[in-house]
């Protein structure tokens, strides 16, 4: 099978992030079902990674915006809420990848990476990035105009939710996070 630019057999490869569900007990899908709804949506090669919605799968829908507003009417239809979906193509988080984005960052138990995904350019911000707050328990080290990157270190304090809480406030509430790891699961 030839690839080229990020094509298998005319099919382009997406990643498809679903905002809000199976987080604390809350919009719970199962991933099966997930899986089904994508399959009927005509979607090839479909497999969902980890429960928290995160859909790989390939499309010759090329245009990620009306892919985009396609899957989350049909998802409205088939589970009867709002999910927000935001898509990257595998070409996307491999170039991300490549960049070695969290490079020089000492890893130890309490350190997690994180990938904000926008689902849209945002306006100014009342932050500088660089950005850590006083206590230094996370860190925005990086902002491009579709992902922002986080450290966590869980030694410092909980952070968690703060950091949440400045990512929606400067980039808007239309976003998602995934750890590091989940986004190298989906790549493999």
């Amino acid at each position: 099978m030839k690839q080229v630019q990020g094509k298998l057999n005319n099919q382009c490869q997406y990643v498809a992030f679903l905002r809000g569900i199976n987080v604390g007990g809350h919009g719970l899908i199962r991933m099966t079902d997930l899986k089904i709804a994508f399959e009927k949506m005509g979607f090839k090669n479909v497999r969902t990674v980890l429960a928290s919605g995160n859909v790989v799968f390939e499309s010759e829908q090329e245009d990620k915006i009306a892919l985009g507003k396609e899957i989350e009417s049909s998802l409205k239809r088939v589970f009867e809420k709002e999910i927000s979906v935001i898509l990257r193509s595998r070409n996307e988080l491999k170039k991300l990848q490549s960049s070695e984005p969290f490079e020089g960052i000492t890893m130890n138990s309490d350190i997690r990476l994180y990938v904000t995904f926008l689902s849209r350019k945002t306006g100014p911000r009342t932050i500088s990035i660089p950005y850590s707050p006083q206590k230094k328990e996370f860190r925005i080290i990086h902002a491009t105009p579709s992902e922002v990157l986080s450290v966590l270190d869980l030694s410092k304090g909980k952070g968690t939710k703060d950091l949440m809480n400045i990512l929606e406030k400067e980039f808007g509430s239309d976003v998602t996070t995934r750890n590091w790891n989940t986004v190298l699961k989906l790549l493999n």
